[in-house]
């Protein structure tokens, strides 16, 4: 047993109060709010006044392990997460091989008990190889171990074979996340049809690619009854199908990404591919869209879409380079200076969509800091303000468009089941 002492945490209210919280072999035992004695012999640890909150939970990363080992590994990304104040993370299975077979699973879930410090949900393919030709074997995967199933990278192209997915996993209980995206509508093109491209002479992402499978897929989930998630939200036109399915009781929820809430492609400073992600970075209408849909509960929970790429791929430049950029170690940072720190939203709702909705979306015994919960928690310095420093991430990805932004809200310790796995004073 040990106690962190001197926590502040949110209380029922949403105000900040000074707390004990007491760890015994990996779970949260209490949570105390007046002063009392510490009987002698109990390790504690003192974090000084500093927030504490149930670790983050981001339900899309990529940690490019199998076959992309150069970009990121189970080991790297989890690390990453950890500095970030993660304690779960769901990893997509566009790796080589696809994680399409329980074979594949396995290999996923061994890796990490053994080189991760965080917690490690795979999500299985849809189709096999992600062609969108054949479905995999959902029952074997999902015996294997997979939290959901998903194409993320592209979208599944056909409505049929939409609709068989999501037949096969509403008799599971299961989710199926979409990357939506009509590759009709996008071919050749690197950034949204906006300003940017206008100004590049560059063919440009219309908004309705992502909004044509929103539509779609509502449609065939109210039909299936299955539990639809749907992946990186950036337009305003998607919002306003998500809203509508949400009041006719569609089952369907949504996710957002920092860098969607944060820049428009009138941003985007030159050709760097730092500044390239799919989806694109969209007009500052979608962006405003996007911050009131995370307010408002349409957009259900906050991820980063972890992407890392090696510094040699990002060098080929805006048309060439592959999207992505990296995000666990900066999306609390960046969200809590940008919309906490400046008034625009309570410290209670950022910390609700990385923790507890998350949790509430997949179902997971996590995001809670209440007794009998897991211990997994972030402590949290909300004062000492720093610079996004790419050369200082444990990510092997330095792939970010926010260097050099001062942000306040970094994580100082990371605790998963009961034990610290990273702290940054080691």
């Amino acid at each position: 047993m040990y106690i962190l002492t001197n926590a502040s945490i949110l209380n029922e209210q949403g105000d900040l109060v000074r707390a004990h919280i007491w760890v015994e072999e990996g779970v949260i035992c209490r949570v105390t709010t007046t002063e009392e004695m510490i009987p002698a012999g109990i390790e504690t640890v003192d974090v000084d006044g500093k927030f504490v909150t149930a670790g983050f939970i981001d339900m899309h990363v990529h940690l490019r392990e199998p076959g992309f080992e150069h970009k990121e590994t189970i080991a790297t990304g989890t690390r990453s997460a950890a500095r970030g104040g993660y304690t779960t993370i769901a990893c997509m299975p566009n790796t080589r091989p696809i994680i399409d077979t329980p074979e594949t699973v396995k290999f996923v879930l061994d890796k990490a008990a053994h080189e991760g410090v965080v917690k490690v949900l795979p999500y299985g393919a849809i189709t096999k190889n992600e062609l969108g030709r054949e479905l995999t074997d959902f029952e074997a995967l999902k015996e294997a171990g997979v939290v959901g199933f998903t194409d993320d990278g592209v979208g599944v192209q056909t409505a049929q074979m939409m609709k068989d997915a999501m037949a096969r996993a509403k008799k599971l209980d299961m989710p199926v996340i979409a990357h939506c995206e009509d590759e009709s509508l996008v071919k050749g093109a690197a950034v949204t049809d906006g300003e940017f491209a206008r100004k590049h002479g560059m063919k440009g992402i219309p908004n309705e690619s992502e909004a044509i499978h929103v539509g779609r897929d509502v449609l065939l989930a109210e039909a299936t009854g299955v539990h639809y998630h749907v992946c990186h939200v950036s337009t305003e036109q998607s919002i306003r199908l998500i809203r509508q399915a949400k009041q006719v009781g569609v089952r369907v929820t949504a996710e957002v990404c920092p860098h969607h809430l944060l820049l428009s492609d009138e941003d985007i400073p030159s050709m760097d591919a730092n500044w390239k992600m799919n989806p694109p970075l969209r007009s500052p209408r979608d962006v405003q869209a996007c911050i009131d849909a995370i307010k408002d509960g349409t957009i259900d929970i906050l991820v980063t879409d972890h992407a890392p790429h090696s510094e040699e791929e990002k060098a080929k430049g805006m048309e060439l380079a592959p999207f992505g950029i990296v995000g666990l170690e900066t999306a609390f940072p960046l969200m809590y200076t940008k919309f906490v720190a400046t008034g625009a939203w309570s410290l209670e709702l950022l910390v609700k969509r990385m923790t507890s909705d998350p949790a509430r979306v997949f179902s997971l015994n996590t995001g809670r800091l209440e007794e009998g919960a897991p211990a997994d928690l972030a402590v949290i310095d909300l004062d000492t303000e720093r610079e996004v420093d790419p050369a200082q991430f444990l990510s092997k990805g330095r792939n970010t468009p926010f260097t050099g932004w001062k942000l306040k809200g970094w994580t100082v310790m990371t605790i998963v089941d009961g034990r610290i796995v990273w702290a940054d004073n080691k």
